[in-house]
Parts: C-alpha cells; structure tokens; sequence
C-alpha cells in the first residue's frame, strides 16, 4: 500500500493563510491585555474572517455548516491549530464542542440537531463531554451513573469529574448507564442535558498540577447528577449506544489531538532551536555543545515520525473509515502525547531557569503535555490495544515432534567428524 499524503493547490493556499493567521492575529491574543468583553468582541472577528475561508467547523459536512474536508485535510489544519489554545475555538473546532458537535451529527435526531448541534456550531453555546468517573478511571465498562426510564423521562444520578468545559457549559452530553445487565458494552447510553436542569451540581473546576481555571475557562469539572430528570427525547440514538457513538466520537478527534500536539510540539522545538544559536555558555553556544545537539536531533526525529504516523491515520480514514485506521490511532494516541511532553521538556531544560516561569509559555505546554498522555484514554491502554491488534495477525509456530539438535550439539558434531577424518 502506498501513501499520497498531498492536497490540491487551492487548499495548500488555505493553509498558507491559515499560518500567517494563526501568527499575526491568534498568538499575540496570549500576551493581550483585553478585558472578557473585549476579547470577545475582538475574537469573534476573527471568527467571521474564518468563516469567510470556509474554515469554520471545518470537520463536518457542509450541510451541517462545516467544511467537509477528509481527515487528512483536517489534520493539516490541525496541526497549525496546534500552536496556540486560542486558535480551534477561533476556527469551530475546540474540544470538546467539535467533538459533541460531530457526535450529534452522526447520532442526534433532527430535534437534537436543531436545538442544541446547530447553535453550537454558531458558537452561540458551548458543551461538555461527561464520562470519566472518579471510580471508573481509563476502564468505561465500570461507569456507575445510572439513567432510569420513568414513563417518558430518564432519572439521572451520579458522580462525575474531568468533565471538560463544565463549568461553563450550556448543556451536557452524559454518558449513563440505562441497562446494568447487559453485556458490557452496551449497558451505557448518552443522553443530553441542559445545565439548568434541577440537580445539576457543578461542584468546582478540579486543579491541574497547581493550577485552577477561573469559573469562565475551560477547566475540568466535577459534577453530580441528584434525581435529574431530562425527556425520553434526550437519549441519542438508542438505548446501548453509548460505547458505539463513543468510539465514534473518540476516534477521529484523536487525530486531531495528534495533529494539535505536533503543532504545540514544532512550537516548543523552534523556542529551543533559537535559543541554543544564540544563549552563550562556558566559552561557547548551546548549540555546539553535544548533549543539546543530541537533544535538537531526537527532538527532530521524534517530531517527524509522529507526524508521519498521524498522517498516515488520517489517510486511512479516508479511505476505509474509522474501522480501517483503529491500529493507527492507538499508535499515534501515545506516540504523539510521548513526543510532545519529550520535546517541550528539553525546550524547558535548555532555557534554564527562565523555562519554568509564567515570562515563557513552556510551563503551560508542560503541563497540558502531560495531561495528555492520560485523557482520551492512558498510554497503557493504547499500547494494549495496539499489542492486541497486532498479535491477533499471528500463529503460534508449530511445535517439533522430534529432537532438534541445538546449535551447540551440531558444533560438537561437526568437530568431532573432523578429527574422526583427520585420523
């Protein structure tokens, strides 16, 4: 099989754009000193220049308001996405609204699409994907928030926390399970609930290595359903869905993590590159010292092959679908958080002291970086998965019937012919 990992010229320009965007309009936004009011105003035209593009939303078909584009196309973009937190939200496609917005569009009703997909791909709502429990870690089979059918509604209870964007999310998109005696996989559904719903409790944003979001960021919630009652019209898709439309959702926005990383991750290798040419240490660069050397080299290997491997995903989804490329995925899912969190940490270690401080933004790619070898599923997991994938391609070797003689024994042999035939 080979790969073709080119576009077309008239999206090459799109990229093109897109970076010197990305560079002169969204980075500066991380040292501005707005006002919320001001940055929104600010931010929201620059929505509309993208939108101008066509490259709002541009993960979902342009029925829906999105782009259409395959996931190698959306990779590309991803990956200039990748250097700035600022930048997805400002193009329609930040985690995890894109994610809940192409759940939807794939298992929502047209109710659910008209009241909660389409003014979220406006940008007029924001989102939150509920499904880690502090019970449940990595393993989804072990979820214990419950939903029970009560005439025409479903009855809510439960703990959940890591729920991204919670905080300020007009409604959530919960993962419960409706059938505890099923088989595992199809004990748990979705159902979506809006955030002023009686006994919605979004108790606080959990703090990441030091750090807590404000009420207005993104932050990571921790929230408890008591006897929330939605409409039996809230389930998405059927009763048992909810690992299928999970899988779904999960699989293409991991490349897209990955394509963002490698954009984080060129980010940190540049900040690194430019300081070894110019920092003077001992007589001499960084740069003509042998361990940073080495440390711009495997930086630099790591980056390509991690963008190579997501490319290839990316490509096999398009041409076979998610099932063609879960192998892939897996392998670019820990590869991809390994290689970030490998690169960002020497651009750290190069830059001394001046690394772990506010003044650069190294220590919150750090931390991000770190993070994101346990969301979306831990490296471990994924290793297993790919480990598993693989070896089921394999046979064990037939075992002898008779003695076969060891390397050892036919040597002896050998010599021992020899003096026999020089006697």
């Amino acid at each position: 099989m080979s790969w073709n990992f080119s576009t077309d010229p008239e999206f090459e320009a799109k990229l093109e754009w897109m970076r010197t965007f990305v560079r002169e309009e969204i980075l500066p936004l991380e040292v501005a000193d707005l006002s919320p009011e001001a940055f929104a105003a600010h931010t929201d035209g620059l929505k509309q220049q993208v939108k101008d593009q066509g490259l709002w939303a541009a993960h979902l078909e342009p029925e829906l308001g999105g782009g259409g584009f395959g996931q190698l196309k959306l990779g590309l973009m991803h990956e200039i996405l990748g250097q700035s937190v600022f930048a997805p939200p400002i193009f329609g496609n930040n985690a995890p609204d894109s994610g809940n917005a192409e759940l939807l569009a794939i298992g929502g009703n047209d109710f659910q699409k008209e009241r909660w997909m389409k003014p979220l791909l406006a940008g007029e709502i924001r989102s939150c994907f509920s499904m880690t429990e502090p019970g449940a870690g990595a393993d989804p089979t072990r979820l214990t928030t419950t939903a029970v059918r009560d005439g025409d509604e479903y009855v809510i209870n439960g703990h959940k926390w890591f729920s991204s964007n919670g905080s300020q999310a007009d409604f959530f998109i919960v993962m419960v399970v409706t059938d505890p005696d099923a088989e595992p996989h199809r004990r748990a559904s979705m159902i979506l609930v809006d955030r002023d719903t009686p006994g919605v409790n979004v108790l606080r944003n959990i703090p990441v290595m030091g750090h807590t979001a404000s009420a207005g960021d993104k932050g990571h919630a921790e929230i408890l359903y008591e006897d929330v009652r939605v409409p039996a019209s809230h389930l998405i898709g059927e009763e048992g869905d909810g690992f299928l439309l999970a899988q779904k959702r999960l699989g293409p926005g991991r490349i897209h993590h990955a394509m963002r990383w490698l954009g984080q991750g060129q980010r940190a290798f540049d900040m690194m590159c430019e300081r070894v040419v110019t920092r003077e240490v001992q007589g001499g660069l960084l740069s003509q010292k042998q361990m940073v050397q080495d440390m711009v080299a495997t930086s630099k290997a790591e980056l390509e092959a991690a963008r190579l491997l997501t490319l290839q995903a990316a490509w096999k989804m398009d041409q076979g679908g998610t099932a063609a490329a879960l192998t892939d995925i897996a392998i670019i899912k820990f590869w991809g958080a390994q290689v970030l969190y490998n690169v960002i940490d020497r651009a750290i270690q190069v830059h001394g002291s001046l690394g772990i401080t506010g003044d650069l933004p190294l220590e919150e790619m750090y931390r991000n970086a770190r993070a994101a070898r346990i969301y979306d599923g831990p490296d471990e997991v994924h290793k297993v998965t790919v480990a598993r994938r693989v070896l089921r391609d394999y046979e064990p070797s037939p075992v002898p019937t008779e003695h076969i003689p060891t390397r050892t024994e036919a040597a002896q042999r050998k010599f021992a012919a020899q003096l026999e035939a020089a006697s």
